[in-house]
């Protein structure tokens, strides 16, 4: 079952604005942050963020941040992506959310695809695409060429507004070896959305759909067979990095998928400790001498505290990403697996630090009656509580990441 909320169809084919500023997208994010928190009911309520927030996204050129400025993008690289995501999620995490895992696999297509594939996927100037790494569904060669194409995937956040979906399905095994992978992106009118999001415990509102397709046929160009996204070894060069001259689009995707995610961490932790401040500056101590909670000794070590993880975990998300730039920069020998994987256990604390700012500092400090339901930190520690559920966040990267850094050191 799909809503009539796809707009697809309307979006401009190229952006006419002057120029735009990481500095000023960044302004434009933090502008919308006390309207997002004022909606975060509604969001949760609907699913996903609403279609005026999604105009105004556009409008804002959130959705071209990372689309290549030859197809009308503003190319500011992931510096700038990751800073409006953490402000995104800072008044809604669930609006963040949505946002960051629609829009970052701009980044991906512009760095693996080859030019006849950008051409048609970034032709509508935004780009919204919700994928997921995990492989569903199957791809059969097609006669003509290219594969056919039929699974669902779940969990495919961004989907409401959609342009594309990226995905991997399963190719048949051939002369004796295991199956192996397609990684492949269908335009909207090749794909369902369907409604089955807005259950979970938090993220309500974070356009988490599934998608389903069914005798989809993907041409070559479109198609990348044997190429599973968190694997892509960019040592060799990328096709983006040729294409556009820009070494962003040559840097290595599984770091830059944990920071996308970390990001969103960051903002929500953010989210909270503002939440927090009101609570200090409204409420007083429970026991005499009574007095405006910001006042008493014992909340200001609780607040400083909170403020210095919450920062750690910001600058060392930050910090992560410069490296990832630096090392992009140096050429494509410098992306190595190795970083990759350096960089994405840098993630892995940095989302452990601002969950346990949030979970033991700010939480157990607010009080039972900061945690009711609609209140705005009961909702964050919600959303975050879910998010550490993800699979990338709580099994794949503590486990499998950690394990392949540690044999890529001491092999």
């Amino acid at each position: 079952m799909t809503a009539n909320t796809d707009t697809a169809e309307r979006h401009a084919p190229a952006s006419s604005e002057t120029p735009v500023t990481a500095d000023q997208m960044i302004a434009r994010a933090e502008a919308m942050v006390p309207e997002l928190i004022e909606r975060q009911a509604e969001t949760e309520a609907r699913g996903f963020y609403a279609e005026d927030t999604h105009e105004r996204f556009a409008r804002n050129g959130f959705y071209r941040i990372l689309v290549p400025r030859r197809y009308g993008g503003h190319e500011l690289g992931i510096d700038t992506f990751f800073r409006v995501c953490v402000t995104l999620a800072r008044g809604c995490g669930s609006t963040g959310w949505m946002f960051g895992l629609g829009t970052s696999h701009g980044q991906v297509a512009a760095s693996i695809f080859g030019e006849r594939a950008q051409e048609e996927m970034f032709a509508g100037g935004d780009f919204i695409c919700p994928g997921t790494a995990i492989p569903r569904g199957t791809a059969v060669p097609a006669a003509g060429g290219g594969w056919t194409v039929n699974g669902t995937w779940p969990y495919c956040s961004g989907s409401p507004y959609g342009t594309h979906f990226m995905g991997h399905a399963m190719l048949p095994a051939e002369d004796g070896k295991p199956p192996t992978q397609l990684l492949f992106v269908a335009p909207r009118s090749q794909w369902e959305r369907l409604d089955d999001w807005g259950q979970q415990l938090g993220m309500r509102g974070s356009g988490s759909h599934g998608i389903t397709m069914e005798n989809v046929h993907i041409p070559p160009h479109l198609g990348l067979p044997g190429v599973q996204l968190v694997q892509y070894d960019a040592t060799a060069g990328t096709p983006g990095r040729t294409l556009h001259g820009n070494p962003e689009y040559g840097g290595g995707p599984l770091s830059f998928i944990n920071f996308l995610n970390c990001s969103i961490m960051v903002g929500m932790a953010q989210g909270a400790l503002d939440a927090y401040e009101h609570l200090l500056r409204e409420r007083t101590t429970l026991v005499p001498p009574v007095v405006p909670r910001y006042l008493d000794p014992d909340y200001q070590v609780w607040y400083g505290e909170a403020v210095g993880m919450i920062g750690t975990a910001e600058a060392a998300l930050m910090n992560g990403v410069q490296q990832w730039h630096d090392a992009a920069v140096r050429g494509p020998s410098a992306v190595t697996p190795d970083l990759d994987l350096r960089l994405s256990a840098i993630s892995r604390h940095v989302a452990t630090i601002a969950w346990s700012a949030v979970d033991q500092i700010i939480l157990p400090t607010a009080g039972s009656s900061a945690i009711k339901h609609g209140e705005r930190l009961e909702r964050v520690w919600r959303d975050l509580s879910t998010l550490r559920t993800h699979a990338g966040l709580s099994i794949l990267l503590p486990t499998i990441a950690m394990r392949e850094l540690a044999k890529s050191v001491v092999s």
